[in-house]
């Protein structure tokens, strides 16, 4: 018979103690927990939770994330397979379960509600209610991810709640999306029984939502970073509170994850058992997850860290096996299998040309670290009838090109980016994913587009004189390479960026959110220019 025990500081959250036990575990079961009067070293933990990520904003396959999110403590991510979904529609969904299941590692997915995002734009698929329905009758999804139509709620779009009416028939949790909802319009968005949010980039705003009993997710990602703006809400509010990334890219994954919110949230001198109960076990709870919380009957899923200081992770255990030890996984690496949609087809400089008058341009203005845009009016260079980009004054063309089908390419100017030659554009590109890039003239965007179109996805970076890429052979969204390699690709664009001129602290993400057309306020999709606080199109220039 298999028996396996550890000696360790035992880390009891539900009855909030620390003392020193022997675990035991059998067949993957925890059979023990015995109190001991004997020195010993290490803290043994549940583990972390990422209460919602998109795997696909790694650049990695969930093969290739589990590892590195491993020897950062994490053990469980709620993920929302929305970004594949766009493409695949619910062949992506069946991808991200099968590679899940390669790595020991817990992944919860949900059925992305929102296949297209909006009617505004052109993706890859749609998931319609039934298909929904579907989706949610899996043992294997556990939750109707992010409600991102918003409007859809508030004014009861029958197929919208539909896909809610099936989440909350089959007992599985709705998850929300509604950045800037306040007072009567959050009201009538929670009561539908929406239960959390991720959005929230204001401590009024959430602590609204909290009122109406919503979970608030307090999101630090790579793009959008809302901890501090939300952190109070751990001491007001431990017991609503959730830790999430949302979009995280690699070179971000290698230096930590949910860990790193943990100290942060410590620094700041709230509660030890407050905030691992928001990184442990609220999102078990909430999400009625069978990852076990560390008792006596639960599976044998936990961590052990150096101190609750640092907490940097020494060993992991996943049902019953160890796969961490000394910071360091301990299987060979997985493969990841490649799919894909790609139209690739080749652009002009021409094709990025504007028509235009003297007057003011309605500008996208991008904000670092946030997704949310402003709008503003300014000049940008009017040649011989064509608007062009004023390196000057950081106002760019902005353009997204459909990846699915040819078509001219939208086009639009951005003030933030920053760039005094070359261009930028990737194919990851929320929510459609069609291709996104922004430049100081149009052949630099022809350059960029056609290094995305020719490698059916990736990143790119023209820098005036050659093109730089990193390729994105699953779905245009994920590499099939080891996180370290895609990391160190992915921070020598980012530098290259930089390098043109870019002051954003993440310039390929902040490009990603661009056409985000459910958060306001300004966005661009291939279909045009989009106000998403009034939910139509809008001219560039007033006539």
């Amino acid at each position: 018979m298999e028996l396996n025990t550890v000696k360790c500081n035992y880390v009891d959250l539900l009855k909030r103690s620390i003392y020193p036990a022997e675990i035991q575990w059998n067949e993957g079961v925890i059979t023990a927990i015995t109190p001991i009067n004997e020195p010993v070293n290490g803290y043994a933990l549940p583990g972390f939770i990422d209460a919602h990520v998109h795997i696909e904003s790694s650049m990695l396959s969930p093969s290739l994330f589990a590892p590195q999110a491993l020897q950062h403590g994490t053990i469980a991510t709620v993920s929302d397979p929305h970004e594949i979904a766009n493409v695949l529609g619910k062949e992506g969904v069946m991808y991200m379960l099968d590679e899940a299941k390669k790595v020991p590692f817990h992944f919860f997915f949900g059925a992305p509600s929102c296949v297209p995002a909006t009617s505004f734009e052109t993706a890859g698929a749609e998931l319609n209610a039934a298909d929904v329905k579907e989706l949610l009758e899996r043992d294997d999804i556990y939750y109707l991810a992010e409600m991102m139509n918003w409007p859809g709620v508030l004014h009861r779009n029958p197929e919208v709640m539909a896909k809610i009416k099936a989440a909350h028939d089959l007992g599985k949790p709705v998850d929300g999306h509604a950045p800037g909802l306040k007072g009567e319009q959050a009201k009538q968005y929670a009561e539908v029984g929406i239960s959390t949010d991720h959005e929230c980039f204001s401590l009024e705003e959430a602590q609204g939502k909290v009122a109406l009993g919503m979970y608030i997710l307090i999101r630090e990602g790579s793009a959008a970073k809302n901890f501090e703006a939300l952190a109070p809400l751990i001491g007001e509010c431990p017991e609503q509170v959730m830790f999430c990334s949302d979009d995280l890219h690699p070179d971000d994954l290698l230096k930590g994850h949910i860990n790193l919110l943990i100290k942060r949230a410590l620094s700041k001198g709230f509660d030890l058992f407050d905030v691992l109960h928001i990184a442990c076990v609220n999102p078990v709870k909430h999400y009625k997850l069978t990852t076990g919380l560390l008792q006596v009957g639960d599976p044998a899923n936990f961590i052990m860290v150096n101190n609750l200081d640092d907490f940097e992770t020494e060993a992991v255990v996943i049902n019953g096996k160890q796969v961490i030890q000394a910071g360091k996984y301990l299987l060979p690496p997985a493969t990841a299998a490649i799919v894909n949609q790609f139209h690739s087809y080749e652009v002009q400089d021409t094709d990025f040309q504007l028509n235009g008058h003297n007057g003011d341009v309605r500008i996208i203005e991008a904000i670092d670290g946030e997704l949310i845009t402003n709008t503003i009016f300014g000049q940008v260079e009017l040649v011989n009838g064509l608007l062009e980009s004023n390196t000057s004054l950081d106002h760019l063309k902005l353009t997204v090109v459909n990846r699915y089908q040819q078509q001219a390419p939208a086009v639009a100017f951005i003030k933030g980016f920053g760039l005094k030659r070359g261009a930028i554009a990737s194919s990851v590109g929320h929510d459609s994913h069609n291709i996104t890039a922004v430049g100081v003239s149009d052949q630099a965007l022809a350059k960029v587009v056609d290094a995305i179109m020719e490698n059916s996805g990736g990143l790119a970076v023209y820098d005036g004189e050659s093109v730089h890429v990193l390729p994105l052979p699953i779905a245009g969204l994920m590499s099939n390479q080891p996180v370290k390699e895609v990391g160190k690709q992915y921070e020598d664009l980012s530098r290259l960026a930089k390098g043109l001129g870019s002051t954003l602290t993440a310039p390929f993400m902040t490009l990603s959110f661009m056409a985000l057309l459910v958060i306001p306020e300004l966005k661009l999709s291939d279909k045009g220019l989009f106000d998403g606080t009034r939910f139509q199109f809008v001219p560039l220039q007033e006539k």
